[in-house]
């Protein structure tokens, strides 16, 4: 903004006392106007760096609540993760439990199965022993010669 220097007339004591007076007032009341647009843009400053320091605080505020609220989901990552590797862990642990059980169960079985095994086949050779035994006595067995029943037959005729 330039400002156009006033020419004043000379007079004999001096400048245009007039003209200077009109010039003294018109820098005056600019002198004034840009005191009040001066106090207006220091109230608007003022007004601006308070809503600055305002929103400043917001963002403060906003950045503590992202960090709590990071804390707390990296919190419950952690926990959630500690909770499914403990529960994992409790299944393997059962999982063996159930396997090493199983494994006692069928060994058990197959004792009981191989000790069965054995007897049967004792009971087997006994049983067909005692077979061979019997086949042997039935060959050696002889029926004792039957008597003569026919007088038998004579008296019960006569007594009838």
């Amino acid at each position: 903004m330039s400002i156009d220097r006033p020419k004043f007339q000379v007079k004999k004591n001096g400048y245009d006392r007039f003209a200077v007076d009109e010039a003294v007032e018109n820098y005056t009341a600019e002198i004034e106007n840009l005191q009040r647009k001066l106090a207006l843009y220091q109230e608007q400053l003022v007004e601006s760096t308070r809503q600055l320091e305002g929103i400043k605080e917001q963002y403060r505020e906003l950045l503590r609540t992202e960090k709590s609220r990071k804390e707390t989901a990296d919190e419950i990552s952690r926990l959630a993760l500690r909770e499914a590797n403990d529960i994992v862990n409790t299944a393997h642990e059962n999982a063996d439990l159930i396997i090493k059980e199983t494994l006692q169960s069928s060994r058990s079985i197959l004792e009981d199965l191989s000790v069965l095994y054995h007897d049967a086949g004792m009971t087997k050779m006994d049983a067909q022993a005692k077979l061979e035994k019997l086949l042997v006595d039935l060959k050696n067995f002889n029926l004792p010669d039957m008597p003569d029943i026919s007088w038998l037959k004579d008296v019960k005729d006569k007594m009838r």
